[in-house]
Formats: structure tokens, sequence, C-alpha cells
């Protein structure tokens, strides 16, 4: 089977849709499936293109032992919504160039946001003679609307059209989380249409380790408890509230330390914010590769996943969730609903209240007191949990599961 994978964003980009894609196309590759990739050149998150892809059209090359077609973006990390808007439909169309380039394939799974890029995805499956599966990770333009980010009223009925419009022309749905999962069988797909493809992590990469004595001494954080928050820092993960909850947390317990390590819209925002606030506690790091995020996380004692409290986020289930249980780390969620649900039943985690600095806080000091004994036990759960769910060896048997029924069916009209 030769599938075709197209996304806007592909590593050396760093972020959850990307590492998704590169590992489960390096576990398809390593089974024996032909693979190739389409994405735009490097350009996230600070909206550079690399000098080495800057001024080009058009590159092919194997990243990794993997086949990548890419094109050309134009890059807008901060610009306003309609530069933003202009940086989707520069590769929706430059695309198009790569896919004929690219060989015949059987299926092409296509990943939104952003939405626009499906029409490429559907327009490919027609050329190539492909099934066209639709990789849905964040509702659009619905959830563009209740952040604030999208306001037009004209544009956001033609994108609801162009959304119902894919939905339809898709042969199956792969979803991120549940919720979006339920939101695509009251949109009119049948249940066997729709499947989920969840962010996952490499359980080879990331596992339990001892201290990393360099990163503590670094960060003057020996003998302390760590609470790190690493990702993407953005409006959606409300992380104001969490600085107000180091500053109510400085006062009471002055052995806790916060980390923040990542990049985004917010940091500056934020960095203004710890001075206003005059934290000691908390230090922000630039984003590191991922190969050093082990041991980000064997200095780490709890790691801050945090949403702001909006109803759109109840269906989320953050990426970043993963990596920390996989290396025993156990989980302070500061939001509600899928994702809350999913760390207390598998008891790897403790749940606050978002947006609500005293919960916040209250669940940090319970975390720093937590006795030995139950800390091991959250951190050997989170493990176990993930090795059994969260693996990408899992994610891809359920993905090939889905999608071979293709292949079957081709099998029986060239008998």
């Amino acid at each position: 089977m030769k599938i075709t994978f197209l996304s806007e964003n592909f590593p050396p980009d760093t972020g959850a849709p990307q590492i998704r894609l590169y590992e489960i196309s390096k576990e398809l590759i390593n089974r024996g499936y032909q693979v190739e990739v389409l994405t735009a050149f490097p350009h996230h998150p600070n909206g550079i293109i690399p000098d080495e892809y800057r001024g080009k059209l058009y590159q092919f090359e194997h990243y990794d032992g993997i086949p990548v077609h890419r094109s050309w973006i134009y890059p807008s990390p901060k610009g306003s919504f309609w530069k933003r808007l202009a940086s989707y439909f520069s590769f929706t169309l430059s695309a198009l160039y790569s896919l004929l380039k690219s060989q015949k394939s059987d299926v092409i799974i296509c990943t939104s946001p952003p939405l626009f890029v499906g029409i490429t995805g559907y327009v490919g499956a027609k050329m190539k003679g492909a099934r066209f599966v639709f990789n849905v990770a964040d509702i659009w333009p619905e959830s563009a609307v209740e952040l604030g980010i999208l306001k037009n009223k004209l544009f956001i009925k033609l994108a609801e059209w162009l959304e119902k419009w894919l939905y339809k022309k898709s042969w199956k749905i792969a979803t991120a989380t549940e919720g979006i999962q339920d939101y695509m069988v009251k949109k009119g797909k049948n249940k066997d249409q729709v499947f989920m493809l969840p962010n996952g992590v490499n359980t080879e990469t990331f596992h339990p380790k001892e201290r990393e004595k360099s990163w503590e001494a670094r960060l003057d954080f020996v003998g302390k408890k760590v609470f790190t928050f690493a990702g993407r820092i953005g409006y959606a993960q409300g992380l104001d509230s969490v600085l107000r909850a180091a500053k109510i947390v400085e006062e009471s317990n002055p052995e806790i330390r916060f980390l923040i390590i990542g990049d985004g819209p917010e940091k500056e925002k934020l960095e203004e914010m710890k001075e206003e606030l005059k934290l000691k506690n908390l230090v922000f790091h630039d984003s590191v590769p991922v190969s050093e995020m082990p041991n980000v996380f064997s200095i780490t004692d709890f790691s801050i996943v945090s949403l702001r409290n909006i109803e759109l986020f109840k269906g989320a289930r953050p990426s970043k969730i993963f990596p920390a249980l996989a290396c025993g780390v156990p989980v302070l969620y500061c939001g509600t609903g899928e994702s809350a649900e999913l760390i207390e039943e598998n008891n790897c985690g403790i749940v606050a209240e978002p947006e609500n600095s005293d919960s916040i806080a209250a669940k940090i000091i319970e975390c720093a007191e937590m006795s030995q004994q139950d800390y091991e036990a959250f951190a050997k759960s989170g493990r176990t949990f993930v090795e059994n769910h969260y693996s990408w060896k899992s994610i891809v048997d359920d993905l090939l599961e889905n999608i071979q029924e293709y292949e079957k069916v081709q099998g029986r009209e060239t008998l």
C-alpha cells in the first residue's frame, strides 16, 4: 500500500502534528509500507524559513529516511488574521505542485487545520485515484470563533460551508480526540467512517531516567520540587493563571520551582508579567530539540498542562500529556472534560480548575506534599497507560486497521 501524508507542518518544525506525522511515517516505513510526505518549507513557530530553503519554490529530500516534498509558503506567525489566511492559502496552492511530483497513491491523509489544505487533499485524491482521509486535529472554524480569532461573519459562513463539504467528500475522517469523533458523527458521518488517530509518544525515546544534574545545576533547581510546562506558549494555554498561582505558591512554599520551556506568541507578554509579579521561583527557557526533552522531564516532578476554560477545550487531548507520562512524570492538568477524565481514571495525575489561580496553587502544593508511595504509584500508572494505548506502534496498528479496508477492496477487484 502507498500512503501519502499532506500537512502544512513537518519536522524540523516543532509541535504535536509534526511529531505525529513523523513518528507514524517512520513506523509505516519500518513495516514495509511506501510513504511520502507533502509539506511546506520549515517555518513554525517563529515564521522564519531557514537559509537552506529560502528563495525556493519546491524541493524533494529524504528526512531521516522519509521521502518529503516541500513547497513554498508565506510564513506569518504573529501577523493579522488576514496574513495568516494568506499563509494558509499559499501552501494550499503550492502543494499542488508537490502532488504533481509525487508518486501514485492508494490513500491520501490530509491534516487539518488549516482547513483549506483539505481542498488540495481532495484534488490530490482525485488526481492519484486515491481514497481521501481527512485528519482533523482541531475543529475549524469553530475553534477560531470561540477563541475570538475569527469574527468576519461572511468568512465564517464560507468556512463552515467548506468544512461541511470536506467532511462529506472524505472517505473516512481520522480525529485526534473522542470529542471530535462525536462531533463528526453529529455532522452526519457514519460511525464506521470515523476513527481515532490521536497524539502519542515514542516510548523508547521517552522513558524514566535519573535526574540530569547538568540541567538541575544550570537552572539552580537542585533539591527543589519542579513543575514544568513544556510546549507552545499561546493564548489557548492560559498560562497567565499559572503565573498567578506561582506567586501564591512562592509565598507559602519557597522550595517549589516552575519551568516554562518553549516559544509562542504569548511568551513576551508572560515574561513581562513575571517581572510585574516579581516572581523568583519561575524560569523561562527557549525550546529545545525533542531529543532533549527526556532530560528536561528527568528533573521535573510534575508536568503542567493547562488550557483556557472554554467549552471547546472539554474535548481536547493535549499531546504534551503523553511524553511526561512516558517518562514517569505525573501530570497536573488545569482543565476539564476528556483529558481530565483520562488522567483521573488512569491514576496518573491531579486535576485543577482551569484559569483559577487559587485552585491551581492549591493543587500544586498538594502535589508537592504528596507521599513518595503515592507519587510512585502515579508515575508507574502513567507509564503503563501510555505503553498500552499511546505508543506509536499501537496507534499505527489502529490506523492500518481502518485504511487497509481499501487494500482489501482493491485486492478483490484485481482477482
